[in-house]
Formats: structure tokens, sequence, C-alpha cells
């Protein structure tokens, strides 16, 4: 079992969340993407073993289940489970938090 640096709630969400990958990944989920090489073609460029690392931890932490191909026994996809799908809870204001703070650094600056 890894070590729990404190119970405080927001070190728990960070140790889930808190690297530049996961929301990403979570994010691409939401948008329909389920195979690995459709995360890979996000804008973003995300390396393949870091995706790989993502979704592994995203499936240990039961975020994420990994669902065989029926039709490619190699290959596999992933789907939101509904401790994954209880994200939304916090992106969406996240999400709209972003989408102001691009606004407000995009509005030229009014002079006196």
């Amino acid at each position: 079992m890894k070590f729990r640096r404190s119970d405080c709630p927001l070190v728990l969400a960070l140790d889930l969340f808190g690297d530049r990958w996961t929301l990403l990944v979570i994010r691409d989920l939401f948008r329909g993407k389920q195979r690995f090489d459709e995360f890979l073609s996000s804008p973003e460029c995300i390396a393949t073993n870091i995706l790989a690392d993502r979704l592994k931890h995203l499936v240990e932490h039961a975020l994420v289940k990994r669902l065989p191909d029926k039709e490619d026994k190699r290959r596999f996809f992933y789907q939101l489970t509904s401790r994954g799908q209880s994200t939304r809870q916090f992106l969406l204001p996240l999400i709209r938090w972003g989408l102001a703070q691009s606004a407000l650094r995009r509005a030229p600056e009014r002079n006196g």
C-alpha cells in the first residue's frame, strides 16, 4: 500500500489528480475517447509511457475500467466508472474557472 502523506481531503485529491496529465485523460474519457491511440491524438501530446501509467493509475483507483476489445483480444478500451463519472462535480467548475481566466488574459487593457 502506498504511503499517505496526510488525511487532509485536499492532499488526498492532489495525490490522485495532482499531476499534469491525469485530469486530461479523464477529460478525454468524458469526450468519448476509449482506446489508447485515441488518447494519443489529443493536442497535448502525452507520451505513451506516461499515458500507460496514468491509465493504470486510474484503473487502480477505480475511476476507470479496462475492458478487452471483443474484436481484437490484444487491445483494450477504457471507460469511466461511476466513481470516475463523479469527477464531473469538480471538473465543470474548474473548466468554467479556466475559461473565465483565459478570457481575462485575452481582454485588451484599457488606459485610464
